[in-house]
């Protein structure tokens, strides 16, 4: 498996596990499967159960299209649909543990899923996914051309983590939270922020830290009560996480 780095806005560089082509192959296939039970589901309800073709008899053929259109769309719009509400992952992802992220380190948003589901017909229409797999194994970041195009990569969600290396904090059941704001936040913003924090306290980088709390307080509009840049970043963890353990 390759090594993929993602340079993050304080500069500090994330490195995460590309997913391999076997576990995109293996994600595909579970994707395809899905869809294949579904086209079985929809054809033995409706055109042999409820016999659509008899009651679309009197109609011409744009309103027959139609229907057979509408039955099969949720095919198309599948990836996306799934990638936006899953924050990256569909169905076959999930199960293999892959994900889709952006390679400046935030989070993708459906903008970077519409362009990867456009390129789908590059990839995977046209000779039969042969420039998918070939772009995804010469690449250096393991990206085929919709990842290209859309500043994306998928990584691997299967490396050995402990709390530390996760946005989880360890949080007592008397926990008072400071910061309400926090909210505002998403949990890749704070994968983020407290990777940048341990690598800034690793090095005695109080520059790094002092321009975090800074971005922090302009983008939540919390302001630092503590006094103290440290103990502020770590009151913003605890209540993130304890706001999403109780929302």
């Amino acid at each position: 498996m390759s090594e993929l780095s993602i340079n993050t806005t304080q500069n500090v560089k994330i490195n995460f596990i590309a997913a391999s082509v076997g576990e995109r192959l293996g994600a595909y296939f579970i994707d395809a499967a899905i869809k294949l039970a579904y086209i079985f589901l929809i054809v033995w309800i409706f055109f042999y159960w409820l016999d659509i073709d008899r009651l679309m008899g009197n109609l011409d053929n744009w309103s027959r299209g139609s229907i057979i259109f509408f039955l099969f769309s949720p095919l198309v719009i599948y990836s996306i649909l799934l990638e936006s509400i899953f924050e990256g992952q569909s169905f076959g992802k999930k199960i293999v543990k892959i994900k889709v992220v952006k390679i400046d380190g935030y989070q993708a948003g459906f903008g970077d899923y519409l362009i990867r589901w456009f390129f789908r017909i590059i990839d995977f229409d046209l000779f039969n996914g042969i420039i998918a797999l070939v772009s995804v194994a010469s690449s250096k970041k393991s990206q085929r051309l919709g990842d290209m195009a859309a500043g994306t990569a998928v990584i691997t969600l299967k490396n050995k983590i402990n709390i530390s290396h996760t946005i989880l904090e360890d949080i007592g059941e008397a926990y008072v939270p400071t910061y309400p704001l926090v909210i505002k936040l998403s949990d890749n913003d704070m994968r983020i922020i407290k990777e940048t924090y341990q690598s800034a306290l690793m090095k005695n980088d109080h520059e790094i830290i002092y321009k975090l709390v800074s971005k922090i307080e302009s983008v939540t509009g919390i302001k630092n009560q503590s006094g103290n840049n440290s103990d502020f970043i770590r009151v913003v963890l605890k209540d993130y996480n304890y706001y999403t353990q109780h929302m």
